[in-house]
């Protein structure tokens, strides 16, 4: 359905580390770095045919998460929705909601993380047993 997700940031250096780091744990490489035609910085994870992108507001406008978003991340196995989380938050995000595990007291259950990067854009990481 998506072709590919970008957020703003407000500093490229900073997200770039964060997200080398971050999107290591899934096995994402480093990114395509592109100059919009007004110089305006962006970087291009992609991964198993999709992209996730980071970019400097090309309207001179300071970057802002969105109120209610959040970008979901599919992980292979709880630890690496653990390792997901442990990476952002040492790489300078910040931990939110529940603390990264199960949702539900079943064999079945969805393992969750959340966290926020360092321009405050929401993530999830998510283990969805077969």
């Amino acid at each position: 359905m998506f072709s590919h997700i970008m957020v703003g940031t407000n500093d490229i250096e900073r997200s770039k580390r964060f997200y080398d780091a971050v999107l290591g744990v899934l096995g994402v490489g480093a990114p395509v770095r592109n100059a919009a035609k007004t110089g305006h910085q962006r970087l291009f994870y992609r991964h198993e045919g999709t992209t996730f992108c980071v970019s400097q507001p090309i309207n001179n406008e300071p970057a802002s998460p969105a109120n209610g978003g959040t970008i979901g991340f599919r992980c292979t196995s709880p630890e690496q929705v653990r390792r997901f989380h442990d990476v952002a938050v040492a790489s300078g995000g910040m931990s939110v909601e529940d603390p990264p595990g199960p949702r539900e007291a079943k064999a079945d259950a969805l393992h969750l993380a959340y966290v926020r990067d360092p321009d405050g854009n929401k993530l999830c990481a998510l283990y969805r047993p077969a």
